[in-house]
């Protein structure tokens, strides 16, 4: 009878955590799911833009009138996330490596500055970011805000305490005793670093490249402050014609975004496997 009873009670745990499984992907994927359905729903003899979901009559006729500018905008978006990303590296690894292996003065002084970005609300940063580019134009004469160089160094930014973050997590798990092995056995200080400390520390930099990636994509305080006229990054852009001109164009260019993150996703997981990325907040790293 006891058996019975505890069966039973498993058996009730475990329906209650399939079904709050399932209510949450559900939460979780259901705006994509209309975005998408929307996004096929061709035009009605009544009305040339029509947002029914489910659709009634499929048809990819939006996506063959999706505007220029989204695209470009698109494309823009994507190479200013790219160089981001790896600017974002070339900064936060080093300074990672700074922070946990000095010995600097004010070095919690430091990591709080690194983190500043992320404490700090975007809208804020954005404007602060016009106020000195302005400074500077004012005293040099070359004005940064609407020009390719200031809006990346916006992102730039906010995306390397991610990076700072991530290969810290990795750093301070790191057994120095692997190094002095292969210092043991011969290796400089540099080929160390580069041929053990590098290959262990690469999944908190895959995932601080991914979190800047994502962030430069998806920003809109900071580059509505630093774009201008003609040079408008996608979240910008879509953000305007939400304001200006709603139509089914839009939901057709957010369903590409979300093929190509998906696609690019897949690359992710067969080049170097998500797993890996989860490493970065783990201790398997280390070993």
């Amino acid at each position: 009878m006891r058996f019975s009873r505890h069966r039973s009670t498993r058996l009730l745990g475990r329906l209650c955590f399939y079904a709050y499984c399932s209510l949450s992907y559900i939460f979780l994927l259901s705006p994509i799911v209309v975005v998408i359905a929307t996004s096929l729903n061709g035009p009605s003899s009544t009305s040339e833009a029509s947002f029914k979901f489910p659709p009634e009559n499929l048809s990819l006729h939006w996506y063959w009138n999706i505007p220029s500018a989204q695209l470009e905008a698109l494309g823009l978006s994507f190479g200013l996330a790219l160089v981001s990303a790896i600017f974002a590296c070339l900064l936060g690894v080093p300074a990672a490596l700074g922070l946990v292996r000095s010995n600097l003065p004010g070095k919690a002084l430091i990591a709080a500055v690194f983190r500043a970005p992320l404490q700090i609300p975007s809208i804020v940063t954005g404007i602060a970011l016009l106020q000195l580019f302005y400074v500077i134009g004012d005293a040099t004469g070359f004005y940064w805000q609407g020009t390719l160089l200031g809006l990346a160094i916006g992102h730039i930014f906010v995306a390397t305490p991610f990076v700072v973050g991530t290969v810290t997590a990795i750093l301070q798990r790191f057994d120095r005793r692997l190094e002095e092995a292969a210092v043991i056995h011969g290796a400089t200080p540099w080929r160390a670093l580069r041929r053990v400390t590098i290959p262990v520390i690469m999944p908190g930099v895959y995932a601080g490249a991914l979190y800047a990636f994502m962030v430069s994509f998806g920003d809109v305080p900071i580059a509505i402050f630093l774009t201008a006229p003609g040079f408008v990054t996608y979240p910008v852009e879509i953000f305007y014609a939400l304001e200006n001109d709603f139509d089914p164009s839009l939901m057709a260019s957010a369903t590409l975004v979300i093929f190509i993150c998906l696609l690019a996703l897949l690359v992710v997981q067969k080049a170097v496997g998500l797993d890996a990325l989860l490493k970065s907040g783990g201790t398997g790293s280390t070993r």
